[in-house]
């Protein structure tokens, strides 16, 4: 009888140890480049700011981000709550003259301000970094041609960068893109923030005895979703913007082209005198203002019958018709249009009191509109703002106490602090420094 086969395994051991990549895998999107590794967008970035243009909602929603998110402000505070050391004040010091001259045309909040509205509008927005020698950023300046800027994806080879995290230096590798801008028959090309080779701006190309006149500056672009030119908050609404501009566009060209006119005269058997013609053609132009008060008018009528017959005379009629039903009493579309701003305003997550269309609301209504809306869209987009300003552009000051964020606006509500007051102080458990601090703190 034969023997069945037998099932061996073998195990096969490394050499050494097993290293994990430090790098990531990810398939890049250079298959939608062109020769030079540039990716195109997937669109004319330019119509999506003819649409805001036309747009009676859109610019309401941008400026809403716009002014709550960068408006009130940048300020300085120390990470921790501690006694303050004079390293502390320093750093302090420090930080504040940097925030104060990162711009020397424009206050450093509303050069956030243009990015914000740059960002929503177009989905991508770009600055341009400046450094001094020892590798500070010293200048930023808004890139204000946004379509005109294109960027490669992340290329090859990987480049070994440092930073710091909690005291002490790490290592990662990291691909970094490229920039170009074409404007005017020009090309100028920049490297991605935190690239630490040196790039000819002329070229784009990599190198060690590059001029310092011909180094390229460094790009930082804020984008919205994961696209390579990001997407702007509002795509699934452009055919409502679109549509309302449609729409408002045929009720402006009604008082071009419409027809106005009231009435119609129909004369039955017969056809106006000339010189009742003629007094209704004067009438009709004279009619305005206080020419046409208290006014008559007497219409005769002249029989076309030709007949020579000896039958009774036929005589003609005078019909005054009415047209006012056919005519355009208000603008059309007027549920469409609402329609499609409460679309695009719930793209930006906006209560109306944000774009100016409501007039129904009480203090209670506002403070509630007011409180969601700073918990669920300016708040998270500050604090993204603030982390790019403290760990992209501050970076290289290597601040260990301080750091900037926007300020945001105070929305407590003075009625709430007075019961928690009268409540804490009839259980007797707040003290006169205790209510001190908590009305410094609510009361602006």
């Amino acid at each position: 009888m034969k023997k069945p086969s037998g099932i061996s395994a073998t195990i096969i051991k490394a050499s050494g140890p097993v290293a994990k990549a430090e790098v990531s895998t990810e398939i890049d999107a250079s298959a939608r480049a062109d020769g030079a590794g540039f990716i195109s967008p997937p669109t004319d970035l330019r119509g999506y700011k003819r649409l805001v243009n036309h747009s009676s909602i859109l610019p309401q929603c941008i400026r809403a981000y716009k002014n709550n998110i960068a408006g009130f402000g940048i300020g300085v505070r120390y990470k921790e709550d501690v006694e303050e050391t004079p390293e502390m004040k320093a750093e302090w010091d420090k930080i504040s003259e940097v925030l104060e001259f990162l711009n020397m045309d424009q206050d450093t909040k509303e050069v956030f301000e243009d990015i914000i509205e740059a960002r929503e509008t177009y989905g991508i927005a770009y600055l341009e970094i400046i450094r001094n020698l020892a590798s500070e950023v010293v200048g930023i300046e808004f890139i204000n041609d946004i379509p005109s800027v294109q960027k490669t994806s992340a290329l090859a080879p990987y480049v070994d960068i440092e930073y710091e995290i909690n005291g002490r230096t790490a290592t990662r590798r990291k691909k970094f893109c490229k920039y170009r801008q074409q404007l005017n028959g020009k090309t100028v090309f920049f490297k991605e923030i935190g690239d630490p080779r040196v790039m000819d701006y002329r070229t784009g190309d990599y190198g060690e005895n590059i001029p310092i006149e011909y180094q390229a500056n460094e790009l930082l672009e804020f984008a919205i979703g994961t696209e390579p030119y990001g997407e702007v908050r509002w795509l699934g609404t452009v055919l409502n913007v679109d549509g309302s501009k449609k729409a408002e566009g045929l009720n402006n060209r009604y008082f071009s082209e419409g027809r106005h006119t009231p009435l119609m005269l129909m004369i039955n058997g017969g056809t106006l005198t000339d010189d009742s013609f003629e007094k209704l053609q004067t009438y009709m132009n004279d009619i305005k203002g206080e020419n046409g008060q208290h006014a008559f008018i007497v219409l005769e009528a002249e029989n076309l019958d030709s007949r020579t017959d000896m039958e009774g005379e036929t005589k003609p009629t005078i019909e005054v018709v009415k047209m006012a039903d056919i005519l355009q009493k208000d603008e059309l579309f007027q549920d469409y249009l609402d329609n499609n701003r409460r679309k695009v305003q719930s793209a930006f997550q906006l209560p109306d009191l944000y774009v100016g269309y409501t007039t129904d609301f009480n203090r209670a209504t506002a403070q509630s509109a007011q409180e969601v809306t700073e918990k669920q869209v300016f708040q998270p987009e500050r604090q993204s703002l603030a982390w790019i300003i403290n760990h992209k552009l501050l970076a290289d000051y290597h601040f260990k106490y301080v750091e900037a964020y926007f300020l945001e606006p105070d929305i407590s509500n003075p009625d709430d602090l007075a019961k928690i007051l009268t409540i804490a102080n009839q259980a007797g458990g707040l003290t006169p420094n205790k209510a001190k601090m908590l009305l410094s703190e609510n009361v602006p």
